[in-house]
This record gives structure tokens, C-alpha cells and sequence, in this order.
């Protein structure tokens, strides 16, 4: 899983970590906001490294939790999922907008392998300072360079340079940060 081969997802040592992750994720989501230091307390038991200053905003979804990293002053709204079959790097001073999902994991084309239970997955990579609006859904592999702005809605499917911003579905450069 870590080095991005094939794995049996129903193998039993990752359905353990799978529990685990859904009982820490349970104790995040029903954290209220009269007790910020239990939210926060859980939160960081759920994830690998938590950034100083950063805040996530529940509910969230992950697969196990301990391949996530966020950087320090980072926000991430409500609804966010991230699949965390590979890791997901987050910089810091990252916004992340409401129900974005970040997805790493990866099926074999081959029906008889996807039938069999074989997956893989791709790091996610998310520069500092990057907003990705709501609804946007980043797939495995990506990498999105520093100070760079993704539109609500799109679907980012391969990597994309630093400051600029993009859109769609493909998202595709419409910009250059800076540039007139």
C-alpha cells in the first residue's frame, strides 16, 4: 500500500487500522464545539501530523488517518473526505473548502483484479497557501504547486503549477497569479 503496489484491501492487519480510524473519526465527528480541546484532541489522534494553528472542521472521512499531514495555520471546511490509502500532504496555510475530497486510492482496469479485491494508490500533494474551493475533488497522484487556486466544482485529474488558477472539469489553467 505505502509503495503504491497492488494490495488486498480486505487484508486483516488494514481492516484493523480501518476500525480504528472509523472509531477515532466517530470520536472527531460527535466532538461539539463547547469542548475545542476535545475536538482538537481527537482530531490529532486521527490524523499523522497536525499542524500548529490548523483547524478541520467535522464532519471528516478518511481511510485510516495516520498518512494524512496537514501543515500549520491550515483550514479545511466541513465535509471534507480523504482517502488515505497513500499519503496526502497538505502545506500550510492551505483553505479548503466545504465536502472537497482528496483521493488517492486506485483500481485495476482489469475486472478480474478489481473482482479479486486488488487496489493501489498515489500521494496527493497540496502546496502551501492553495485554496481549493468547494466540491473540488482532487484524484491519486496530483500534486498542486504552491499559492494556487482551484474553482469550486472542479475535478483536478493531474498536476498543476504554482500560482496560477484553475477550473473546470478537467480543471485546466485559465490564469496566471500575478499576471495582468
Amino acid at each position: 500500500m505505502l509503495a503504491g503496489e497492488l494490495y488486498l484491501a480486505d487484508d486483516p492487519e488494514l481492516q484493523a487500522d480501518l476500525f480504528l480510524a472509523e472509531k477515532r473519526t466517530e470520536a472527531f465527528n460527535s466532538s461539539t464545539i463547547d469542548d475545542l480541546e476535545a475536538r482538537h484532541a481527537a482530531l490529532a489522534e486521527l490524523v499523522g501530523e497536525l499542524g500548529e494553528g490548523s483547524v478541520i472542521r467535522p464532519p471528516l472521512r478518511v481511510d485510516y488517518g495516520y498518512q494524512i499531514s496537514v501543515g500549520p495555520r491550515t483550514f479545511v471546511n466541513c465535509g471534507a473526505v480523504m482517502l488515505d490509502v497513500a499519503p496526502i500532504r497538505i502545506g500550510a496555510d492551505v483553505q479548503i473548502g466545504p465536502n472537497v475530497q482528496l483521493l488517492t486510492p486506485t483500481h485495476p482496469v482489469d475486472p478480474e483484479l478489481r473482482r479479486a479485491k486488488w487496489e493501489a494508490g498515489e500521494p496527493i500533494t497540496i502546496g502551501d497557501n492553495v485554496w481549493l474551493g468547494g466540491g473540488v475533488i482532487v484524484c491519486p497522484g496530483v500534486t498542486i504547486g504552491e499559492n494556487t487556486v482551484v474553482g469550486a466544482g472542479s475535478v483536478v485529474v493531474k498536476d498543476l503549477p504554482a500560482n496560477v488558477v484553475a477550473v473546470g472539469n478537467p480543471a485546466r489553467v485559465v490564469r496566471e497569479i500575478g499576471a495582468s
